[in-house]
């Protein structure tokens, strides 16, 4: 990414699916067999969903959501960059961006579930380990 690229953070209701997709297998988070139409609901359906957009090339290099009954509490999920964007704080812009539109909302807590080896980049940014808590997943396959 060039130094002088101007990327904007657009709070979106949908989006090019096929460029979301691309943010997915690279953040290691795309099935094959996955139904592609499934984004539009993922996207519209999200309390905040987050395109980092280039206006050079026109296209998302970043993304995140967040999910929420927009009350109290929002989580926030799929926290992705291009790989050739990585590196430049992009991530950070994308993670504050989300924070602050959802305390602007009025959330008073977000949480969040980080990948092996990217708790210092959350700590960097706020975030705590939730102490006496153990996240857990139930899947149906």
């Amino acid at each position: 990414m060039p130094d002088d690229e101007k990327i904007e953070i657009r709070f979106v209701e949908e989006w090019n699916t096929s460029e979301i997709i691309e943010l997915y297998r690279q953040g290691n988070w795309w099935k094959e067999e996955w139904d592609k139409m499934g984004i539009l609901p993922l996207i519209s359906g999200s309390f905040l969903f987050a395109v980092a957009y280039s206006v050079r090339q026109n296209k998302a290099v970043g993304m995140g959501r967040v999910i929420s009954d927009g009350v109290s509490d929002g989580y926030i999920q799929d926290l992705v960059i291009l790989k050739d964007y990585r590196g430049k704080g992009l991530g950070k812009t994308v993670l504050k961006s989300l924070v602050d539109e959802s305390v602007k909302r009025g959330l008073s807590w977000i949480g969040l579930i980080a990948e092996p080896d990217t708790e210092d980049f959350y700590r960097m940014e706020g975030f705590e380990i939730m102490n006496g808590h153990t996240p857990m997943i139930y899947t149906r396959w």
